[in-house]
């Protein structure tokens, strides 16, 4: 059975593409995954069984041999850096939240710096396994 490593793959397109340990890319479609799984991260280790497809070599009957490590994960801060700036967090939003309930929103420059960093204490949370 072929093996080879995701190069990409666009849940939303159904498709995408393999590079197979024989050196050539091989079409991936949506149909080919395994049951429950509706995405591949890219550099996901796989098997698959070939077939001609319209266009060229297509996979079929995907398994997952091995996901690729999430470099989100490897990366983010420890939990006790996780829980000082989490607090912090709170302090601002809890500082716009009395601004609010005075009919006050925050100024441009305040609500950017809010939302930057929310994305970025969300970026952290969200680790896909």
């Amino acid at each position: 059975m072929p093996s080879g490593r995701v190069r990409w793959f666009d849940a939303n397109k159904g498709f995408g593409f393999i590079a197979s340990d024989e050196g050539t890319d091989v079409f991936l479609p949506a149909a080919a995954l395994p049951a429950g799984l509706t995405t591949l991260r890219k550099n996901a280790r796989v098997e698959f069984s070939v077939v001609d497809g319209r266009k060229g070599p297509q996979a079929m009957g995907v398994t997952l041999v091995a996901t690729a490590p999430s470099m989100v994960k490897a990366n983010r801060p420890q939990a006790d850096d996780m829980a000082a700036i989490v607090e912090d967090l709170i302090k601002l939003l809890d500082s716009a939240g009395n601004g609010l309930r005075r009919h006050h929103y925050p100024s441009a420059a305040e609500s950017k710096k809010l939302a930057t960093l929310l994305r970025a204490v969300a970026d952290n949370f969200d680790v896909q396994e």
